[in-house]
């Protein structure tokens, strides 16, 4: 039966003679993502089976059906109250463009919806504005919008992938303000401002503007913005000590010769507070053509941390000074470690030790050593003279006086190893 039909399709689309629901729908996604492919039907068909194919719809086109409403990346669900059946497509690929159709089963030829379905890549833009700003300062991002567009949903996100944007958006024209962001819709400019204050430098980075349509994909501009140290003309770091006296030098260009000069305390220069009129023991001192000085008279653990100086009253980039300040207790200051005198004594008793052990052993091994060969000697002296005893053995015994002599000779030479060996 359905190669019957598949047969009646083929020849009626050669033949322009395809019952048709509605017109032809037209479906953007992107890769990666998912798209529902949503087609209606007349009353009276709740209970026959839908499905959706592709190309010319034959038996190998066929991509699922109502009565196995899951295969593979394909979903689809039969909403038989409002009589529209969606097919999802999930994991979308450059290979799933083009034309699809959504069918309905029924005797004869089936009822058929014309769908083309247009695969686009998860990225936008061809052109990107840049912005440069500073950290503290605040940004506006101007975002286009036709005048079609003006009752629809804005908004902007952060990256730039379009398949999330409004999932993840910062703001929308729905709910205008969130923390430091906040989008004015200006109908009349055909344009939707985002206003971020307080900026840091982690804000830096690609953004989107998005514009939302209901049949299509959403409007997109993107924007890459990058935030900067809020630049010095000079960045310096100072000690000191408490209860001394502090010197701080504040350059500054000589065409503000006459604006009024400052220090402040802060991490932040838009936050700072004032000290030059808040603490007596900062004070002015004379200025010259392109430095002034600051004397704080007696250093606190408290002074410690950010100044800014400057004569800018406007903070423009480079009209200032940043002077990061540490003070150090009397204490720790000029004061030598009590360890650089321990330490050596005790390293140089050890070396005492250590000599006077090898000196020892070494006597020691010396005394072994002349004993041993003390010892040596002692035995050749005695063998020698066995020697001589049994080489005598043959000699006549009456020669009393040659034995004698013999016998004393050798006496005297044990006794003379003897006196040397105790010795």
């Amino acid at each position: 039966m359905r190669r019957l039909q598949n047969l009646l399709f083929t020849f009626c689309i050669a033949l322009r003679c395809v019952t048709s629901a509605v017109g032809v729908i037209h479906m953007t996604g992107y890769v990666g993502s998912a798209v529902k492919v949503s087609c209606s039907y007349d009353e009276g068909y709740e209970s026959y089976e839908k499905y959706l194919c592709k190309n010319d719809c034959g038996s190998d086109d066929v991509l699922i059906t109502t009565s196995k409403s899951w295969k593979m990346k394909y979903m689809i669900h039969d909403d038989k109250k409002d009589r529209i059946f969606t097919t999802t497509i999930s994991d979308l690929h450059s290979e799933d463009d083009g034309k699809y159709w959504c069918g309905v089963t029924r005797t004869g030829s089936d009822i058929y919806t014309e769908v083309k379905l247009k695969v686009v890549k998860d990225h936008c833009c061809d052109t990107v504005t840049k912005i440069l700003s500073y950290q503290g300062y605040s940004v506006s991002i101007s975002c286009p919008s036709e005048p079609q567009y003006q009752n629809s949903l804005k908004y902007i996100c952060r990256g730039n992938r379009p398949s999330t944007c409004l999932q993840q958006a910062l703001i929308t024209s729905y709910n205008k303000e969130n923390g430091r962001f906040r989008l004015d819709d200006d109908k009349m400019l055909k344009k939707f401002t985002v206003n971020i204050t307080s900026l840091r430098q982690d804000d830096s980075g690609s953004y989107l503007c998005g514009v939302q349509r209901n049949f299509d994909l959403d409007v997109f501009s993107a924007v890459e913005l990058k935030v900067e140290e809020f630049c010095c003309v000079k960045s310096t770091k100072i000690n000191g000590t408490v209860g001394h006296p502090l010197t701080l030098q504040c350059p500054y260009p000589s065409q503000h010769r006459d604006n009024r000069k400052f220090l402040c305390k802060g991490d932040q220069h838009n936050s700072c507070t004032e000290m030059l009129m808040n603490q007596s023991r900062f004070t002015l001192q004379n200025a010259s053509s392109d430095t002034f000085v600051v004397m704080i008279s007696k250093l606190e653990v408290a002074d410690a941390g950010t100044y800014w100086c400057g004569s800018d009253s406007q903070w423009r980039v480079g009209n200032y000074t940043k002077i990061q300040l540490s003070v150090f207790p009397q204490s720790t200051l000029g004061k030598k470690n009590p360890a650089l005198y321990v330490i050596p004594p005790v390293l140089l008793l050890i070396c005492i030790l250590v000599l006077v052990y090898k000196y020892r052993r070494s006597r020691i091994e010396e005394a072994v050593l002349s004993l041993r060969r003390n010892a040596s000697r002692k035995k050749e002296v005695i063998d020698a003279a066995q020697s001589k005893i049994y080489k005598n053995q043959g000699v006549v015994t009456s020669n009393d006086q040659s034995t004698s002599n013999v016998y004393e000779e050798v006496d005297v030479e044990v006794h003379y190893e003897n006196v040397t060996a105790s010795e």
